[in-house]
């Protein structure tokens, strides 16, 4: 048999757990891509990596580097990136003596082909110049920060609009030093503001056949929002559900699941008895099944919102914005509920909440839509 071509996989984090969207996607594209490619995967993290969490990447991977970033080097670095003209987060995951120890692996290894994962990690790879090599942009970064931007207070105004601008410019410029780019969605490939971005081939994410399974816990909450709930674009959706939804629904209950969540939202839920703050669950399907609706009202943010797509394969009836849906492409009213404005997401959720058989006919085609249309197998072929 002969031997599998090298692949290396350059990320900003370490692709487990599965409590951020970024290592949500190369987890799955690294367990679909194994038993194509030698895998070696070299990550850089800014938090400690677990052994046990190493464990559950070593089935996949034929190497694993993790280079952990110090609290100096991120300070040093997104300084020097502020004063120069680099976007800031590029300067926060970069680290000249990692780069100059990630050249010389990828000159013992001698791979196929890299694979580097975000803009945040190009700086370590652009200029390796003896295989191809592909970026996966994921997102488009700056208009995630243009819209951030938009609502941002005055005092950080400047910062968003700042990193927006840098943006906009070096993800025109990292996409010549690559041979192939890939991006999550088509209306993310619209931002990216480069001559030949049709060349940029969409690469949507998957389901895990898991979250098809049935699941029968009892339902003790009417909606739940689930995400990394230190991420500004969730924290905003979930601070306007409490403060302009669940005001109508004031008998209602809230569950609030996810990792890290933001003090802001702590304090909200400590002065409403009917919200609970979950904070990170070990299995993530046991929030989705706890709950009738799931309500995500995104106002920002970019890429494919894998949330949606999760509650959706489990058969809880989706109520979410256009911003969302646009990247999923569900038929409003039919396999999704799509609201832009306070009014219309009352007057829905208050249906949904009242109605069990419009609950299960939308919940049953949103997790017919889903198998349809988002498998990791096939995306990942798609990638290959």
């Amino acid at each position: 048999m002969s031997e599998l071509p090298s692949l290396v996989i350059v990320l900003s984090r370490f692709p487990y757990p599965l409590e951020k969207g970024d290592k949500l996607r190369s987890y799955y594209q690294i367990r679909e891509l194994t038993n194509r490619y030698a895998i070696h995967l070299i990550a850089i993290s800014d938090v400690v990596v677990k052994e046990s969490d190493v464990k559950e990447l070593e089935q996949y991977c034929k190497t694993i580097t993790i280079y952990k970033i110090s609290k100096w080097s991120i300070l040093f670095n997104s300084s020097m990136a502020l004063l120069g003209n680099k976007p800031i987060q590029v300067g926060y995951f970069y680290n000249y003596f990692i780069y100059r120890k990630i050249q010389k692996q990828l000159e013992k290894i001698k791979p196929t082909h890299i694979f580097s994962q975000l803009i945040r990690t190009t700086e370590y790879t652009k200029n390796y110049l003896d295989c191809p090599k592909t970026l996966d942009y994921m997102d488009a970064f700056s208009k995630g920060f243009e819209r951030r931007a938009e609502k941002a207070p005055w005092y950080s105004k400047w910062f968003y609009e700042l990193e927006h601008r840098r943006l906009l410019v070096y993800e025109r410029i990292m996409f010549d030093y690559f041979d192939k780019k890939t991006i999550i969605s088509e209306q993310d490939k619209r931002y990216i503001f480069h001559p030949e971005r049709e060349k940029i081939i969409c690469v949507p994410n998957g389901i895990d056949e898991s979250f098809f399974e049935s699941n029968n816990r009892k339902k003790e909450y009417d909606f739940v929002f689930v995400g990394n709930m230190n991420y500004p674009p969730n924290i905003e959706a979930v601070t306007y559900i409490i403060k302009e939804i669940l005001p109508t629904f004031s008998s209602s209950k809230f569950l609030i699941a996810g990792a890290n969540p933001h003090p802001k939202l702590k304090r909200l839920a400590e002065q409403n008895p009917m919200i609970t703050v979950s904070g990170w669950m070990e299995d993530i399907r046991d929030a989705y099944a706890s709950a009738k609706v799931f309500l995500a009202p995104m106002k920002t943010g970019t890429g494919m919102q894998n949330k949606l797509l999760e509650a959706m394969a489990m058969g809880l009836p989706c109520i979410t914005s256009t911003l969302a849906n646009n990247a999923i492409g569900a038929v409003n009213k039919e396999s999704i509920v799509v609201c832009d404005s306070t009014e219309t997401a009352i007057i829905a959720l208050n249906l949904l909440l009242q109605n069990e058989s419009e609950r299960t006919r939308i919940g049953q085609a949103g997790s017919e839509f889903v198998k349809q249309h988002f498998s990791w197998e096939t995306s990942t072929k798609k990638l290959i």
